[in-house]
């Protein structure tokens, strides 16, 4: 009877068994709960953070010693790879410049579209009704009263049109319409650019000649103005597709080397990129005060055409450098989405692309993220992921 008694004390019904197993879960996910909440309060503290990212930084391009670890007959066909890699790089560059020749043979293609786009702007030529002729969408249908409220509103417009002297010609200031709506060009604006701007009729890309080194143009018209005597402006952007020598596994297409403007012959009192200032002298001596005028460089669009120089040998300071770096992605930027898709950029549509493309997802994205940890952990149900 004792040892009944004894083996009845140290087994356990299968029921209690069930019991004594949610109580260990209940704990672990409670374990693994706070363990949770003290990573995300430690992620939070920015001393941490600094120090964790210290770390990180020293662990960037350090060997792994895995490479160190391997056979020498295994390192000699990695070798081996690499050689192939190089190789790789070669025969990309010489894709890269096949492709630049297919963008020159397109761009003639472009050209009479682009050209009556400009004949339309500066209103050298007058579309007739069928290509005035918008076809929307069914998404982009408006409700019949949004049409009421437009017609009403296109009356009242032509009615003030009516009574204005002369009516419009062409599409009044298309390009700086465009430059205004696209963020990385309006910060180069100023507010003593716009009157200049308003003079410019069109923006065209002129690729290399075949068998020359690979380069674009950047070629701004306008028509004829008080501020300076050209009529076209000028930006030439050398590029390369080669890998270097010193480092062939860094090549990923072709790059800006360089790039050189164009001497603006501004009309006299017009330079917009020189300003005058005064400054009062004291003479040391005799306690005197002069006024000295100067001439000092002055913020304006138009110092896009005098680029710093790229000298052959040597390197560029900080400064420099930073402005040819923004220098080239705008140079880039107006030649890949300003000058193809302008009309896109005047009515906004593209920019609201543009913002979909990089911005929204993300946002989205997150959110969603966020609130589905909100409801898991709202949920009395949920059990933290081990």
């Amino acid at each position: 009877m004792a040892d009944l008694d004894n083996k009845d004390q140290t087994e356990m019904d299968p029921a209690d068994m069930e019991d004594v197993e949610e109580v260990e879960e209940e704990e672990t996910g409670e374990d693994n709960s706070k363990a949770r909440q003290l990573t995300m309060q430690m992620m939070q503290n920015p001393q941490i953070l600094a120090a964790l990212q210290e770390r990180l930084d020293g662990l960037v391009g350090s060997p792994s010693g895995y490479m160190e670890s391997l056979p020498k007959v295994v390192k000699r066909r990695v070798n081996a790879l690499k050689n192939l890699q190089v190789k790789c790089a070669h025969i990309e560059a010489k894709f890269y410049e096949e492709v630049h020749e297919l963008e020159r043979k397109y761009a003639a293609l472009y050209q009479p579209l682009f050209d009556k786009r400009s004949d339309i702007v500066r209103a050298a030529y007058e579309p007739t009704d069928e290509e005035c002729e918008w076809k929307q969408d069914e998404e982009e249908e408006l409700t019949v009263s949004k049409q009421e409220e437009m017609k009403e509103k296109a009356k009242v417009e032509e009615e003030k049109k009516d009574e204005e002297k002369e009516d419009p010609k062409g599409i009044p200031e298309f390009w700086l319409t465009v430059f205004k709506n696209v963020d990385l060009l309006s910060e180069m604006l100023q507010e003593h650019d716009e009157p200049i701007l308003k003079h410019l009729q069109d923006i065209k890309v002129k690729f290399s000649d075949a068998g020359q080194p690979m380069s674009f143009t950047l070629e701004f018209y306008f028509e004829p103005n008080d501020f300076f005597t050209q009529t076209v402006l000028t930006k030439t952007y050398k590029m390369r597709s080669e890998p270097d020598e010193s480092d062939p596994f860094s090549f990923d297409g072709p790059e800006i080397m360089g790039c050189t403007g164009c001497t603006i012959d501004w009309s006299k009192g017009k330079n917009v990129t020189l300003k005058t200032i005064k400054k009062k002298q004291k003479h040391k001596g005799r306690g005197t005060v002069r006024t000295v005028t100067k001439t000092v460089p002055n913020d304006s669009f138009f110092n896009f055409f005098s680029p710093p120089e790229v000298p052959e040998a040597g390197e560029l300071d900080e400064d420099s450098e930073a402005v040819l770096a923004a220098d080239f992605e705008i140079g880039h930027f107006i030649r890949e989405r300003i000058v193809p898709r302008a009309v896109l950029y005047f009515t906004g549509e593209a920019i609201e692309d543009d913002d979909d493309d990089y911005d929204e997802e993300g946002e989205e994205a997150d959110d969603e993220e966020g609130e589905e940890e909100a409801d898991e952990e709202n949920d009395p149900d949920y059990e933290p992921k081990v």
